[in-house]
């Protein structure tokens, strides 16, 4: 594991940590003047700050709109501490703002000297504020521990698998379960090729529809237009190869094949493509293959479904292979070994028979664990 990596999950785990002793720390201060005093004295500091905030400008100065503004102002304001609890916290610190206002006349430099007397009490009130921030920042730093801990399990997984493939026995005869599934995909795909030529195009096509029922049989469904062209239109008969030679026609010459030039090339023209890619590939079976279990629902699947179009002995390539598939343990060794001849380079096999993924898995499990417990020891908040 890179030291890079190391060291993130470590600060992770300790960010985390810390971000747990803010929201408590801030919270302990609340807790100290209690949660409704705090939001009593914010809600005082707050309508002060407005007041202060609106006739500031407006309430100075000499002119007759300044003084009406300065009543108002000194009105409200006093009329605010006033109606103050005696016991609220940093009460004193309004009442000296007010007393700056208490003359005839007010400048800038009242309005300032007003906020500084209230910084005290600004100082209760953004407690709030204070806890909301640490929250977060405590929240978005457990969200990074929870995507650091995903890279580290995923990190873990990757080299359990190297583990896994590396210990596979390369001189396995994995031939025992290649054979009949190469067999099949041979004569799954001429099977198709031949259906695709002799068929009519709406027999393909309604072959292709139907295999929607089979979850596992994964066919691109036909395009609508396509589909109810060759379902409804004398052309429909031909094969796909015809329509697609049709297609490239001008109307002029296509005239003398088809009642209706512009709707042959509206449903085939356009969807040219589809007829051309659609192939024996939705049909045939992977390499390296699927685990025992998932090859033998696709097999059965693909028994009904080959069945529509195909002779005997393609249907009987794919009873071959459920028969390998039916010894799961031995097919799920020979399967690992398949992956491992595929998957695995030279350095990656060496790298496992050299024991340094062991390692390197001992040190992921570690800080595996470390991310693992720091998400109990800290909960959502």
């Amino acid at each position: 594991m890179s030291s890079t990596i190391e060291s993130a999950t470590g600060d992770l785990a300790t960010a985390l940590a810390d971000a747990d002793a803010a929201c408590r720390e801030v919270q302990d201060r609340i807790d100290d003047y209690g949660e409704e005093t705090v939001r009593a004295v914010a809600d005082a500091y707050d309508r002060a700050a407005d007041l202060l905030d609106r006739y500031d400008g407006q309430a100075t100065g000499t002119g007759k709109e300044n003084f009406k503004h300065f009543i108002q102002f000194q009105e409200k304001f006093d009329s605010l501490v006033e109606d103050l609890p005696e016991d609220l916290p940093e009460r004193d610190a309004f009442e000296a703002a007010n007393d700056r206002f208490d003359k005839r006349r007010l400048s800038e430099s009242d309005f300032a000297a007003a906020r500084d007397r209230l910084a005290a009490a600004g100082d209760i009130a953004g407690l709030l504020d204070e806890r909301r921030e640490a929250v977060a920042e405590y929240r978005e730093t457990r969200r990074e521990v929870g995507h650091a801990l995903a890279d580290v399990r995923e990190e873990i997984a990757e080299r359990e698998r190297l583990v896994e493939l590396g210990d596979a026995d390369l001189d396995a005869p994995v031939e025992e379960i290649r054979e009949p599934i190469e067999d099949y995909n041979e004569a799954v795909a001429e099977a198709f090729s031949s259906f695709k030529s002799s068929a009519s195009a709406r027999e393909l096509l309604s072959f292709v529809a139907a295999t929607e029922d089979y979850s596992l049989v994964s066919f691109r469904d036909p395009p609508e237009t396509l589909e109810e062209y060759v379902e409804t239109r004398e052309v429909g008969t031909e094969p796909v190869s015809e329509l697609l030679k049709y297609a490239r026609y001008s109307n002029s010459k296509l005239d003398h094949y088809v009642e209706d030039p512009t709707a042959l090339k509206r449903a085939v023209a356009t969807n040219e493509t589809y007829l051309e890619r659609l192939d024996a590939d939705p049909l045939q079976l992977e390499w390296p293959p699927r685990s025992a279990a998932d090859l033998r629902w696709r097999v059965e699947e693909l028994v009904s479904v080959v069945a529509r179009f195909a002779d005997d002995e393609v249907v009987a390539d794919l009873r071959d292979v459920q028969s390998v598939v039916r010894d799961r343990e031995r097919f799920e060794e020979l399967r690992t070994v398949a992956e491992a001849e595929a998957e695995l380079s030279d350095a990656e096999r060496e790298k496992v028979a050299s024991g340094a993924v062991e390692d390197e898995l001992a040190e992921l499990r570690a800080k595996r664990k470390r991310l693992e417990d720091a998400r109990e020891e800290y909960p959502e908040r």
